[in-house]
C-alpha cells in the first residue's frame, strides 16, 4: 500500500507513533508538485490542509484518488469537494482513534477505514460538523481556563497541573493550546459562537490569538 502525505515533522511525528503495518509505504511531502499528480499512491493524504481556492485546485488533480484533508473547521459542505475530512490537528493526531466525516453518500468508507487500520488507527465516522467532538471538547477545556486566568483564579502553570491530576488528561489546557495552537482554537470558538453562545472565546483568548 502506497500512501502520499504531505506534512510537517510534528504532524510526521504523530502519525508514526502507532504501529505502521508492514507493506505500506509512505511518500512523504511538505508541498504537493505537478510530478505527484502522477502518483501510484492509493490515496492522498493533506495534514496541511487550508481550505483555499489554490490548494483545493492541486489536490483536485489526485482524483478519483481518495483525498483525505485535515479539516476541524471548514465542513465538506463548506469546502464543496469530494474530499474525506479528518481531526489532525496536532496532539490529537497521534491518538488510536481518528475522527472522520465523509457525505452520505459516500462509498469509500471501508477504503478509508483499512488505510488508516495499515496506520494504526480506527476510524470513527462522525456527522459533517464543524470542530468534530473532541476538538469542541478541548476548545471549550481551554476557553474556560481562560476565563480562569482572567478572573486569576490561579496561574497557568497551577491550572495545567491541577487538570492534568484532577481529570488525567495528557495535558493541561494551556499546554494544550500550545500544542494545537492558539489560533486555531480561537478560531474553531469564533465560529461555533455564531450559532451557539457559549462557545463565545474569553476576553483574554481574543486579546492576541495569533501571536500566542
Amino acid at each position: 500500500m502506497k500512501l502520499l502525505v504531505r506534512t510537517n515533522d510534528q504532524l510526521k511525528e504523530e502519525l508514526l507513533c502507532q504501529t505502521i503495518a508492514d507493506g505500506v509505504e509512505v511518500k512523504w511531502r511538505t508541498q504537493f508538485t505537478e510530478a505527484d499528480y502522477a502518483t501510484d499512491a492509493i490515496a492522498i493524504l493533506d495534514l496541511l490542509f487550508e481550505n483555499t481556492e489554490s490548494e483545493i485546485e492541486i489536490l483536485k488533480h489526485f482524483f478519483p484518488k481518495p483525498v483525505i484533508v485535515t479539516s476541524v473547521i471548514n465542513t465538506l459542505q463548506e469546502i464543496n469537494q469530494p474530499f474525506i475530512r479528518i481531526n489532525g490537528w496536532p496532539s490529537l493526531l497521534k491518538r488510536e482513534i481518528t475522527e472522520a466525516a465523509c457525505s452520505e453518500t459516500d462509498d469509500r468508507k471501508k477504503i478509508i477505514e483499512n488505510i488508516f487500520s495499515s496506520l494504526g488507527r480506527k476510524i470513527e465516522w462522525l456527522p459533517d460538523e464543524c470542530g468534530f467532538i473532541s476538538a469542541r471538547i478541548i476548545s471549550m477545556i481551554i476557553n474556560e481556563a481562560y476565563l480562569a486566568l482572567s478572573e486569576k483564579v490561579s496561574s497557568k502553570e497551577e491550572i495545567d497541573i491541577a487538570m492534568k491530576l484532577g481529570t488525567n488528561y495528557p495535558f493541561g489546557p494551556f499546554e494544550w493550546s500550545e500544542k494545537i495552537g492558539l489560533k486555531n482554537i480561537h478560531s474553531l470558538l469564533k465560529k461555533l459562537s455564531v450559532t451557539e453562545e457559549r462557545y463565545r472565546p474569553s476576553d483574554l483568548l481574543i486579546e492576541n490569538p495569533i501571536s500566542n
